[in-house]
C-alpha cells in the first residue's frame, strides 16, 4: 500500500470515529458529562503512557519540567481541550448534538480570526467575506434558539485556542497527548475518587458493558488522534483540509437522522449560511494554495547555475519536492490530543 493511500485510510479512520462519537457518548448514560471527562483523561493517560513506554518516549515529561514556559503552555492547552471535551459531552448528554456540530463547522472561521487578533496575520478579502457570512449565520441561529449558540461558540473558541497554543508548542502527537493527559491526570483522578466516596460514581455500578465502554474512552480518545497524526505525515494539507468537514457533517447527520433532534427552517437557514461561508473559505484556500505551489515551481533557485558548474548535477526536482513535503507536513501539523495545527490556509481542526 502506498503512503498516500495509507494516509487517506488514517484520515478517514480518524474523521469517522470523531463523526460518530456522539453515538458512543450516548451509550455511556447514565454517566454525567464531568465523569465522562474524568474517564477520558485517566484512561487515555494510562494508554499513552504504556505506548510511550514501549517506544521509549516517556522522558518527554522529564524534559518539559526543565522548561517552565513550555510547561505553562502545555497546561493552558490541557485546560482548553478539557473545556472542549467537557462541553461536547454536555451537549450530547442534553440532546444538543446539532449545536455541537455547528461548533466544528465554524471552527475554521474562528481559527482565522484568532490568527488575525493574536498572530497579527492579514486576512484576504474572501476570508473576510467568509467570516462576515459566518457572523450573519450566528445571528440567524441566535434568533432560532432564542439565545446565542453558546455551546457551538465555546467549542469553536476552546478548540481554536487549543490549536493556536499547540501550534506554538510544536510537540509530536503521542508525546503531546501524554503531557496534556499527565497535567490533567491528578485532578481527574481526584474528582473520580471524590465522586466514588460520595456514592455518585457510575463506574462499575451499571453493567459490565457500561464499565467496558467507560474504560474504552481512553482508546476512543487516543486512537483517532494518532491516526490523524499518521494522515498528516502522508497527505497534502489541501486534502487534509477538505476532509476536515467530514466530521461535523457526520455529527449533524447523527443528531438529525439518528437521534431525531429538530431542524426547523430558521435553523436550517443558519446552517446554510455557515456552509456558504465554508464554501467561500475553502475555494479561497484552494486558490491560494495553488498559487503558492505554482510560484514555488516557477521560482528559480538562487545560485543554481553556479552551484551546478562547481558541484555537478543537481538533485532531481521531484526528489527534492518529495523530501520537502515529507519533512514539512509533520512540522506544521501536530495533533496531540487531536490537535490539528494546520497553518493557513487550513486552520487547526479537531473534534472531540
Amino acid at each position: 500500500m502506498t503512503p498516500l493511500r495509507l494516509g487517506y485510510l488514517y484520515a478517514f479512520g480518524a474523521y469517522l470515529v470523531w463523526g460518530f462519537f456522539p453515538l458512543y457518548l450516548r451509550e455511556l448514560r447514565p454517566t454525567g458529562p464531568v465523569e465522562i471527562l474524568g474517564h477520558r483523561i485517566v484512561w487515555s493517560a494510562l494508554l499513552v503512557t504504556v505506548l510511550l513506554a514501549a517506544l521509549r518516549g516517556i522522558t518527554v515529561l522529564r524534559d518539559l519540567l526543565r522548561r517552565p514556559r513550555t510547561l505553562a503552555g502545555v497546561t493552558l492547552a490541557a485546560v482548553l481541550i478539557a473545556v472542549n471535551w467537557g462541553v461536547y459531552a454536555y451537549g450530547v448528554d442534553t440532546d444538543q448534538v446539532v449545536e455541537t456540530a455547528l461548533g466544528y463547522f465554524v471552527n475554521p472561521l474562528v481559527s482565522v480570526l484568532l490568527g488575525v487578533t493574536v498572530l497579527r496575520e492579514r486576512m484576504r478579502p474572501a476570508q473576510w467575506a467568509a467570516v462576515g457570512i459566518g457572523g450573519l449565520a450566528v445571528g440567524v441561529l441566535t434568533v432560532d434558539y432564542g439565545r446565542p449558540p453558546y455551546l457551538a461558540l465555546i467549542l469553536a473558541l476552546s478548540f481554536g485556542g487549543y490549536g493556536l497554543v499547540k501550534k506554538r508548542l510544536g510537540l509530536p502527537a503521542a508525546e503531546g497527548l501524554f503531557v496534556e493527559s499527565a497535567v490533567l491526570f491528578l485532578p481527574a483522578l481526584g474528582y473520580l475518587g471524590w465522586l466514588w466516596s460520595a456514592g455518585g460514581l457510575t463506574f462499575g455500578r451499571v453493567s459490565a458493558g457500561h464499565t467496558t465502554l467507560l474504560v474504552l474512552t481512553g482508546a476512543a480518545t487516543a486512537a483517532p488522534l494518532l491516526c490523524f497524526a499518521g494522515a498528516a505525515n502522508r497527505l497534502p494539507l489541501t486534502a487534509l483540509g477538505m476532509m476536515q468537514y467530514l466530521t461535523p457533517t457526520l455529527q449533524l447527520a447523527c443528531g438529525v437522522l439518528i437521534l431525531h433532534e429538530p431542524m426547523p427552517p430558521v435553523r436550517l437557514a443558519g446552517f446554510t449560511l455557515v456552509w456558504a461561508a465554508l464554501v467561500v473559505f475553502t475555494v479561497d484556500a484552494l486558490r491560494h494554495a495553488r498559487r503558492r505551489a505554482t510560484a514555488a515551481r516557477t521560482a528559480p533557485e538562487p545560485g543554481a547555475t553556479g552551484q551546478a558548474a562547481v558541484a555537478g548535477p543537481a538533485a532531481p526536482a521531484d526528489s527534492a519536492a518529495a523530501a520537502g513535503s515529507t519533512a514539512a507536513d509533520p512540522a506544521v501539523v501536530d495533533s496531540a490530543g487531536g490537535s490539528r495545527d494546520v497553518p493557513p490556509p487550513w486552520p487547526a481542526q479537531r473534534t472531540s
